[in-house]
């Protein structure tokens, strides 16, 4: 019963905060639509789908952190190195230290085919506006995005002040899918993710392709060297485009895709490559074969 009820107010620390930010949410959006309304950044069909697949990742996340990963957060923790009591310094290192997770989350959920199966999702929209960022996957938990933050466990922050750090950079993301938000000044464009990074992450220009991975901060992508400015105009979505509203088809395709070229006939280790590899990455024989006649050796 203790358990139960560290779960749930576990639970309710991050259900407390959505309630807090949910009107500001919908302000946000209703001034967004208002200005932007007649430049094409909207799309009905496009919002409608970006809402639904939010209120099923909504209703899916809550049962997946209550049955799974908070139970295996409290038996993490129980084996934890340290133990952080929450003063401000703590708050601060607990802030750098979920950035840094999240930034390694967000780079394997681009660069593993696995991770990126679940997060294509985000990036299906050819638009870019506030409902753009309801737009989540249904598989997250299943892809094991939570993996990424048991580091913090481990060390000794208890769980659900994980999880609420999580939420804070995830509600702060929210206001960064817009184009209403041209430049912020120049200081907090070179710390924080702002509108600008954010758009250029959405791009699927070649020279925006897998950068700019920052959730709050945008220091680590400066760091490891997947920072890159918007100029040129962005083109959003992805390169596989898939034409549909539909949302249970668009959590679904990235993963039927990946079970088909799972399938193929091939050696057994290079068919399960496709599971880790970056999304692009195909066998060599399949390279091999879509290359003209006249380049084979």
């Amino acid at each position: 019963m203790e358990l139960l009820a560290e779960l749930w107010g576990a639970v309710d620390v991050r259900r407390d905060l959505l309630l807090i930010l949910t009107p500001l949410f919908i302000a946000t959006l209703a001034a967004e639509w208002l200005k932007m309304r007649e430049r094409g950044v909207y799309r009905l069909g496009d919002s409608l789908a970006s809402l639904g697949l939010g209120g099923i990742y909504l209703l899916a996340d809550a049962l997946l952190v209550l049955v799974l990963v908070l139970p295996a957060y409290y038996w993490v923790h129980a084996h934890r190195v340290l133990d952080f009591s929450m003063t401000p310094l703590a708050y601060v290192a607990l802030f750098f230290g979920l950035e840094l997770c999240y930034y390694a989350f967000h780079r394997a959920s681009h660069r593993i085919r696995w991770f990126w199966a679940a997060h294509v999702v985000h990036h299906s929209s050819e638009h870019m506006n506030f409902t753009t960022a309801m737009r989540q996957s249904l598989f997250y938990g299943v892809a094991g995005n939570w993996l990424f933050y048991l580091p913090l466990v481990w060390l000794g922050f208890a769980p659900e002040w994980v999880l609420f750090m999580l939420s804070v950079s995830l509600a702060y993301q929210y206001f960064v899918h817009t184009q209403a938000v041209h430049k912020l000044p120049r200081w907090f464009e070179w710390f924080f993710n702002t509108p600008s990074h954010h758009r250029a992450h959405h791009g699927r220009n070649p020279q925006y392709i897998d950068r700019n991975y920052g959730g709050i901060l945008i220091i680590y992508d400066r760091l490891f060297g997947t920072f890159v400015e918007e100029q040129e105009e962005v083109d959003y979505g992805i390169v596989r485009q898939v034409q549909s509203f539909n949302p249970l088809w668009l959590n679904l395709h990235e993963w039927v895709d990946l079970a088909r070229d799972v399938a193929r006939p091939g050696p057994l280790l290079q068919r399960l490559r496709h599971l880790w590899m970056p999304p692009e990455w195909q066998r060599p024989e399949a390279t091999e074969a879509a290359q003209p006649a006249t380049d084979r050796s």
